[in-house]
């Protein structure tokens, strides 16, 4: 006797006879023919190796002894940064964000939306264009590296080119997602390289790869190792002699001291809004910032655009609405230009408020610890035998590398991790920076007894 097919009543995928079902309606053979599009190296290939069920009790005593394991500030002193950078939150934004009349809102991305969202997200917009200075900004993406892929996939569509030229010391991961990006659009990807002096981008190399079949230049500023690219102005007008749009990527603190994106001729500008009141929280929610230089580009970018009018029946009164929505794959599905089907509509909230409440000359001080915490901890680890920090000689922001004469990066990282200190994440080897090293974030969250624990973890790993 054949066994009885599998049945589940809350998990339908293991009836086989409706997997069956699903599969002939889709025109698939099988569930791997369906998935075929997802490349095998980042597949499994094995089944999940999940225990027999257990009591409810039993349950949450296992799962609550592997959260115990979790090393998390303020319990462990964080020096990470990347993308996720260990910043204050003041008590007021966790306030305004946890409103229920914000807070339950979820996602509101259709016409009707309240006028007191709908306010918030314009409050959003017109404080990211100053801060930017940029014309236009949306409201909003999900995070930097989504951003950049948008960004990039806009250039191709405004230029009609099909190359794009990437900055390689700008992040792994965020020029990976741009690859996931852009490859249905039949878009190469070409890395510029960058000076392994300086860790800035190598003009002489960019020239050489510019043409006209680049659509855009995607640089970080500052960089992947936290360093400042001084000589960006020459770089956007290069890209710009070529016909290429440029998108620059940043991190907005560093905003509060260097010149604004748009100052120096930026066509898109992306970047994670994380610093701007959001918590460190296991890899999200984050927020993607996603601005360009005028109107016309507006209408090719993805997400949605609050504008502000007067009140049909008073005109004396202020109302908001929504003005322009890229989200149409709803409609015109595979032929829609953005996949963007969500938005960060409360941690945009949580930007808007937190920059409203530094204010410009708070916004300008935090910079300052910032720099001013940074650059010593740079100059505390230089006096470590056995490293070499900063490792390059160029200027730097918030993040820099520190490189290590004897020991591997992953060993130094480990040993200091067990000691609670979580620092000198190490710097992938795809930069070919040619020594294990790690990198280092501080911020002004930071006080000199935590650098000096710092120095005595790295002095304990080398």
């Amino acid at each position: 006797m054949r066994d009885a097919p599998r049945r589940h009543p809350l998990l339908p995928n293991l009836d086989e006879a409706l997997v069956a079902k699903m599969l002939e309606k889709v025109g698939a053979g099988s569930v791997d023919e369906l998935f075929s599009d997802i490349p095998q190296k980042v597949r499994l290939g094995r089944k999940l190796k999940i225990p027999e069920g257990a009591a409810e009790h039993e349950v949450r005593r296992e799962v609550q002894s592997k959260l115990a394991q979790n090393m998390t500030p303020p319990n462990s002193l964080c020096f990470l940064g990347g993308g996720v950078w260990p910043h204050y939150v003041p008590a007021a934004v966790e306030s305004i964000t946890s409103r229920q009349e914000f807070y339950t809102a979820y996602t509101p991305y259709q016409a009707e939306v309240s006028q007191g969202m709908l306010q918030s997200l314009f409050e959003y917009q017109s404080l990211m264009c100053d801060l930017l200075g940029m014309e236009v900004c949306n409201s909003s993406l999900y995070d930097w590296a989504s951003a950049a892929g948008e960004a990039v996939r806009m250039a191709g569509r405004v230029t009609g080119r099909r190359k794009a030229l990437l900055a390689g010391n700008s992040g792994t991961q965020r020029r990976s997602v741009i690859g996931t990006y852009t490859e249905p659009m039949g878009m190469s990807l070409e890395t510029v390289a960058y000076d392994k002096a300086r860790g800035t981008l190598d003009m002489g190399d960019l020239r050489r790869k510019l043409s006209p079949d680049v659509a855009c230049l995607y640089i970080e500023n500052p960089n992947f190792f936290g360093g400042i690219e001084d000589a960006i102005e020459d770089v956007v007008g290069a890209a710009h002699e070529s016909g290429a749009l440029a998108v620059v990527g940043v991190d907005p603190i560093s905003l509060s001291l260097l010149k604004e994106p748009g100052g120096y001729g930026s066509d898109i500008v992306v970047g994670e809004g994380q610093p701007l009141g959001i918590a460190m929280n296991f890899g999200g929610p984050h927020l993607g910032i996603f601005a360009v230089r005028d109107l016309k580009l507006a209408r090719s970018m993805p997400g949605r655009l609050i504008g502000m009018t007067t009140a049909a029946s008073d005109p004396s009164r202020r109302a908001f609405a929504m003005v322009l929505q890229a989200r149409e794959q709803h409609i015109r599905r595979e032929a829609a230009m953005s996949n963007v089907c969500t938005n960060q509509s409360l941690m945009a909230l949580a930007a808007a408020s937190y920059l409203s409440l530094l204010g410009k000359e708070g916004f300008r001080s935090l910079g300052e610890a910032v720099i001013s915490n940074s650059h010593y901890a740079a100059r505390r680890l230089g006096q470590v035998t056995g490293v070499v920090s900063p490792h390059f000689k160029g200027a730097y922001f918030k993040e820099f590398v520190v490189s290590y004469r004897k020991k591997k990066a992953e060993t130094v990282y480990r040993q200091m991790a067990k000691k609670g200190v979580l620092a000198g994440y190490p710097v992938p080897r795809e930069f070919g920076l040619g020594a294990e090293a790690g990198s280092y974030c501080v911020t002004e969250v930071h006080t000199p007894e935590d650098i000096e624990r710092l120095a005595s973890a790295l002095e304990g790993a080398l």
